[in-house]
């Protein structure tokens, strides 16, 4: 359970991050704004995959 939410703890800074320096690349560069929000769309994605990944194996650490 510790594991799991350490991962997700990980993952939620992550997003985060990705969200605040898309949000100054955009305000730098306004007509970079669709381009930037896909990178970040993507990116974000990845990050809560592995997230989604570290509650599995936590989940299955813990029931077998």
């Amino acid at each position: 359970a510790i594991g799991a939410g350490l991962g997700v703890i990980g993952a939620g800074m992550g997003i985060g991050q990705i969200g605040g320096k898309a949000m100054e690349g955009i305000s730098r560069q306004p007509s970079a704004a669709g381009d930037i929000r896909t990178n970040m769309i993507v990116a974000a994605a990845l990050v809560e995959g592995a997230a989604l990944f570290a509650i599995v194996v936590a989940l299955l650490v813990v029931l077998l």
